[in-house]
């Protein structure tokens, strides 16, 4: 019997399998959660994109951006994430004010959070 246990013990067969079994779950959680990290950080930048732009336009391109709707409207087309945020548009004191915010909702695997986004420029 004894025999029998030391030479089950000094095989090395499917240790990789077993390895690998135990590494790939870690590995594709990690590769999914950068995923979603890379499409959040795209999300951040192109809504600051937008409102940036709407502020612009609604000081400088008042033929394109006459009022709140077509300003609201220019931003809209800026953006080009994932959804549709919400933009406001108001006059401030420091000029044309637009807002755009979300709600992201990064898919990890098993769990998700939601990460809530947003952006305020203001153009004179």
């Amino acid at each position: 019997m004894r025999a029998v246990l030391q030479k089950l013990y000094q095989e090395h067969r499917g240790t990789t399998a077993v390895e690998f079994a135990l590494v790939s779950p870690v590995f594709i959680a990690m590769v999914l959660g950068l995923l979603s990290l890379c499409v959040c950080l795209f999300l951040i930048g192109s809504l600051h994109y937008s409102v940036e732009e709407a502020a612009r336009c609604a000081s400088v391109r008042t033929t394109v951006c006459k009022d709140a709707s077509t300003t609201i409207a220019y931003a809209q087309s800026r953006y080009f994430g994932p959804s549709a945020p919400t933009f406001s548009y108001t006059t401030a004191a420091c000029g044309n004010s637009v807002t755009g915010s979300i709600n992201y909702v990064a898919q990890l695997g098993l769990t998700q959070i939601t990460v809530p986004v947003s952006a305020s420029a203001c153009f004179p």
